[in-house]
């Protein structure tokens, strides 16, 4: 099968981590005999030497340039490489990257997949809030998000909630197809040796690890909040935030204001081929969530890489994460940093039950949240719409 996938996002730049979703469910589809080419948006076009191929996989970088020149050039190069696509699949609501190659599968009739895997309107407002400019590109959101996956062919969630959306604007139960974020079980596993982790920073006692973007819809405020109440129990312990994002400034002036500056080590940006080792120096993992429209839709990445390496996670009961985390971690009360704190005790005061929740978090990636489920489900989608 010839599969053509469009990501809006630079599959190469730390700022957009979230295209290791498409980088590897592609590597799986490639696994599994099929050829695959991927359409992305680097930050700067005119970069020289940008990446033209990843392992097998050609890439084939297109213009994100907001110019209606940039739009008309992206669409008849889509329109010729739709032609080599027995499927076309695309990820996420942008207009600059979905217009274009909504036209160009109708244009050349090939089959279109849509991949939802955020509720991108309630993101961007709640990120970005609601003045003149943002309520233009939040209105953008809406009117696509509406419409794709009623366009599209098929359609996959990466939650129980998108898929209740996608059903409920219009697209038959039969279409809509799971498809959660996973995690790579070779490369997140437990038994890796973190400690050079903790030797780079100086860390002796427990370590308490939270990963991910800096922005909004991530609540990291709530770690900081429930820092001095851990560490009245635990002064050893130390609270790492790797990640970056708009909201960096803001999160060290919280922590300097509730006087844990010492206490918490904000370890910036880390390659993605770090992070396993990072996991694995951890003692808990922390992933805290208001119970918003935004958090009842997400699929956090953070938590199935958590999970893959084994560890002890303490995450908020909203959404897909009481799927992911129930029985195999502690959930708490989503927005409230005591109930956050109390898991975090509950994990550093028992080690029979880091070791139980623990192994049984990684039998949990290895069942359901792993790339490979997730390319076998997209596949199972593909091969419904190719039929005649």
């Amino acid at each position: 099968m010839n599969i053509l996938m469009v990501h809006p996002h630079d599959l190469f730049d730390k700022s957009e981590p979230w295209t290791i979703r498409i980088k590897s469910i592609a590597e799986k589809f490639v696994e599994r005999g099929h050829k695959v080419k991927i359409c992305y948006f680097p930050l700067t076009i005119n970069e020289k030497n940008l990446p033209r191929n990843l392992n097998s996989i050609l890439l084939i970088p297109l213009d994100r340039t907001p110019s209606p020149l940039a739009f008309i050039v992206n669409a008849f190069k889509l329109i010729s490489i739709c032609k080599w696509a027995d499927i076309v699949h695309f990820q996420k609501c942008h207009h600059y990257s979905a217009v274009p190659v909504v036209l160009a599968s109708y244009i050349t009739c090939k089959p279109l997949h849509y991949e939802w895997d955020d509720w991108e309107e309630k993101i961007w407002f709640e990120s970005c809030g609601r003045g003149l400019n943002s309520r233009f590109i939040g209105f953008s959101f809406r009117v696509l998000e509406r419409w794709l996956p009623v366009l599209a062919d098929s359609v996959s969630c990466a939650s129980d909630q998108l898929k209740r959306l996608s059903n409920k604007f219009g697209v038959a139960k039969d279409y809509i197809f799971d498809a959660p974020v996973g995690g790579d079980l070779d490369k997140f596993r437990p038994g890796l040796d973190g400690e050079w982790v903790k030797r780079k920073f100086n860390i002796e006692g427990e370590l308490i690890l939270y990963i991910g973007q800096l922005h909004g819809a991530q609540y990291v405020d709530l770690l900081l909040k429930a820092v001095n109440i851990v560490h009245h129990k635990h002064p050893s312990a130390t609270f790492m935030i790797v990640g970056e994002g708009f909201l960096e400034r803001s999160l060290r002036n919280l922590a300097r204001e509730l006087g844990i500056e010492d206490k918490v080590i904000f370890a910036g940006a880390v390659s993605h081929d770090e992070i396993p080792y990072f996991i694995a120096a951890a003692d808990v993992c922390v992933a805290s969530f208001k119970d918003t429209e935004v958090t009842r839709c997400k699929s956090p990445l953070k938590i199935v890489e958590y999970l893959a390496s084994g560890k002890p996670i303490v995450a908020s009961n909203v959404g897909e994460i009481r799927k992911m985390v129930g029985g195999v971690g502690i959930l708490v009360e989503p927005g409230d940093f005591h109930s956050l704190a109390k898991g975090i005790l509950r994990f550093l005061d028992d080690e029979v039950l880091r070791t139980t929740l623990g192994s049984r978090a990684r039998k949990r990636a290895e069942t359901k949240y792993n790339w490979i489920y997730t390319a076998e489900s997209l596949l199972s989608a593909y091969e419904k719409i190719l039929k005649p």
